[in-house]
């Protein structure tokens, strides 16, 4: 596997590629990967004659407050196990490869609508951020397809409507919430968790669980986002949202929707904040 930092070096490689007649798949991270993004990549390596994964903190995406200095950088760890996985190349650029003016005079991309509920609200301009990065990434790095993981649901939904927005010749694909055993989503972000926080943290996904199997037993929507924010609150967390949502485009539910639905919820525990979600169907 090579390890690239210069964008000419990147597109002239990716330029041999396709002159032998291969694809390219991608996926985008910014680092610390845990067995969550190796799956990522190994779905990459299965639809794809390359795959290319990035290692980018982005500033953009990090409001203020937010854990962007503490944020883990493990540059060393990530390019093993990428190699270990079947990456062809790791792209770990510099800020002013990606931002060549400044990460605060750069070009911003806004998706509407879908970015300003839920994360969008709580973390405002967040995802301006994360579809500028993805969209200058797709730009240097122009695959095929793009993987992304479906933990961050939100997430998968703004680059979908972008990519389609601006017609980008990218296929964006998902790929499953890879889970611990006792069920918490992994995420870079749990290592912030004491021993005593990441005891209670599987009760998250567990919240989840009851509110789809309630759901399903013909209990509205609406109570079930009260009853699940409260039984958090009771285990310890400090809930932003709990929201059963229209999987297609984040919007609430009419009263006789029962399929195609998805719940999601953003919590903190201690000093960390937990995201997750749940399809319905």
């Amino acid at each position: 596997m090579q390890t690239v930092t210069d964008a000419a070096a990147l597109r002239a490689t990716v330029r041999g590629w396709r002159n032998a007649g291969q694809n390219v798949g991608f996926v985008p991270t910014m680092g610390n990967l845990h067995a969550g993004h190796h799956s990522l990549l190994k779905l990459a390596r299965a639809r794809a004659d390359r795959v290319i994964a990035s290692v980018f903190v982005n500033p953009t995406q990090f409001g203020p407050g937010e854990d962007f200095e503490r944020y883990p950088r493990t540059l060393a760890q990530d390019q093993a196990g990428l190699a270990e996985a079947g990456c062809d190349i790791l792209f770990a650029p510099e800020v002013s490869t990606l931002y060549p003016f400044g990460a605060a005079s750069s070009v911003s991309i806004h998706v509407p609508d879908l970015t300003e509920t839920l994360e969008g609200a709580h973390r405002p301009g967040h995802f301006d951020g994360v579809a500028t990065v993805v969209a200058k990434l797709f730009s240097l790095v122009q695959p095929d397809l793009a993987v992304f993981g479906q933990k961050d649901f939100q997430q998968l939904k703004v680059i979908e409507r972008m990519v389609r927005d601006l017609s980008l010749p990218v296929k964006v694909m998902s790929g499953a919430t890879l889970r611990d055993e006792d069920g918490l989503a992994m995420s870079s972000r749990n290592q912030y968790l004491t021993a005593q926080e990441r005891a209670r943290a599987p009760q998250i996904y567990s919240t989840l669980q009851q509110t789809r199997e309630l759901f399903r037993q013909g209990h509205s929507w609406q109570a079930l986002e009260q009853a699940a924010k409260a039984r958090l609150e009771r285990a310890g967390f400090v809930p932003d949202y709990v929201a059963i949502r229209r999987a297609e485009d984040l919007a609430e539910p009419g009263p006789d929707e029962r399929e195609g639905l998805v719940v999601l919820v953003a919590a903190r525990l201690g000093a960390t904040r937990l995201i997750d979600n749940l399809p319905f169907d």
